[in-house]
């Protein structure tokens, strides 16, 4: 049984316990407030009985004969009553819905009425079980001369509890039949909400879920509509340098870096670099929907920190290989050069050469290192001036130019080679000159 079933039998169940319960104690209410309003009637019936001036004339004359029974009888059956019967101070009748039974006396104990008290409990008599009041019937000077008993039979209250029984179980079978009604539409409802899944398939889902988001090496993050963090894979938290459970819940603007969260509280579907601390990231965004709704919005980050630092160093050794190249092309002219010379016999034109080109540079190197002290930007340049030779530019470094030697640091080399790049780049179709000026900030 599958655990929306179990759900609505228990609601079902609860219902009908909670309604049975209820209608249980509501009958024996009413059978109690129908006791108690015969009792309240018959109190008051006795003691008009026993007040009436005939009855008590006719006990003071001892005539058990006389008007007492037609007095009685008429009462009884005015009244609904099973029985009224007056007695004398001895339990003698003097009136009985059988008239033979007049003259004799009670079979029950009169000693309570007797004694001046009204008496109210359910007793066996002659006619059979009764919920009965006994009321005494005083003389002129106020002494007990007699008793008036009036009963209703326990079987007549209780035909008379089952004639109104109907109307009492209306109301519990109504609330029972709303009861099973709405535990049914709740149990539907309950399951439209969580798209008819049962409880083993949405714990399934979410282990799924789970190990899918903590499992993937991509970051992933996601926002509600409030732009608060609902999601953060692990590697999104390592990417972030973050624990994913100190931001979950938390807003993204107060725990994100700002060009990050910009883009992810601003809901657009697009691709697009930012910088996260010391890491590159690529953020893929997308808006997130359930049923044409907006629910919030998701990204998925990639680190390109590595990527760009490989990229750069490939483009570094790439301009390395064309100044190479460009040197080594130039080199080879040059041996051509002086081949051509000495196998023509013209050693003087050959000496010549070799000393106008400067034994094979491409530019003096004196000029060229003039100011430059640290190694490796100068062999930049003067790899850098080898290709700028070979595509018909001048690169001149500018005699007022001074850079102390530095210790590693690729960034300058990186910036210079750009630099030199971008100006030889320009130049390529046209020819021309590239001046270049370089100084450090605690030159003397």
């Amino acid at each position: 049984m599958s655990l929306s079933t179990q759900l609505l039998v228990l609601q079902i169940a609860i219902v009908l316990v909670i309604v049975a319960g209820t209608g249980a104690v509501a009958a024996v209410l009413a059978a109690q407030a129908n006791r108690d309003a015969y009792r309240d009637r018959m109190v008051a019936i006795a003691q008009s009985v026993a007040g009436l001036p005939t009855v008590v004339e006719a006990l003071l004359a001892q005539d058990p004969q006389g008007q007492i029974q037609p007095v009685a009888e008429a009462v009884r059956k005015s009244s609904g009553l099973s029985y009224v019967v007056v007695t004398d101070d001895r339990g003698i009748r003097y009136s009985h819905p059988n008239p033979e039974r007049i003259g004799e006396k009670v079979s029950t104990d009169p000693s309570v009425a007797l004694s001046g008290k009204v008496q109210i409990e359910t007793q066996t008599g002659t006619l059979g079980e009764s919920w009965r009041v006994k009321v005494p019937i005083h003389g002129p000077e106020g002494t007990v001369i007699g008793i008036v008993s009036v009963g209703i039979f326990e079987v007549d209250l209780q035909a008379q509890f089952v004639d109104d029984l109907p109307g009492l179980i209306i109301a519990p079978i109504a609330a029972a039949v709303i009861g099973v009604i709405g535990s049914v539409w709740i149990g539907w409802l309950l399951r439209r909400r969580i798209y008819g899944l049962e409880s083993e398939e949405i714990r399934t889902m979410l282990d799924t879920r789970e190990a899918m988001l903590h499992g993937i090496q991509e970051g992933f993050i996601a926002v509600d509509a409030d732009g608060r963090l609902v999601v953060v894979n692990d590697a999104a938290a390592r990417l972030l340098g973050v624990e994913s459970d100190q931001i979950l819940g938390e807003d993204a603007a107060d725990v994100l870096d700002e060009e990050l969260a910009r883009f992810l509280l601003s809901g657009e579907t697009a691709e697009t670099p930012v910088l996260s601390g010391e890491r590159v990231l690529v953020v893929h965004g997308a808006a997130a929907r359930v049923k044409d709704r907006d629910v919030g919005h998701i990204a998925m980050l990639r680190d390109r920190t590595e990527l760009e630092e490989t990229l750069r160093d490939l483009s570094g050794a790439r301009s390395l290989a064309d100044d190479l190249r460009a040197q080594s092309h130039e080199f080879f002219n040059t041996l051509q050069v002086l081949s051509g010379l000495l196998e023509t016999d013209q050693t003087d034109a050959a000496l010549s050469f070799i000393h106008r080109v400067g034994g094979g540079g491409a530019l003096p190197t004196g000029q060229l290192m003039h100011g430059i002290d640290d190694i490796e930007v100068s062999a930049l340049v003067l790899a850098k001036s080898a290709r700028a030779q070979e595509l018909g530019i001048d690169l001149i470094v500018d005699p007022e130019s001074h850079l102390r030697e530095v210790e590693q640091d690729d960034d300058l080399l990186t910036i210079v080679g750009n630099l030199l790049d971008n100006a030889i780049e320009a130049l390529e179709s046209r020819g021309g000159r590239v001046v270049l000026r370089i100084r450090d900030d605690v030159a003397p």
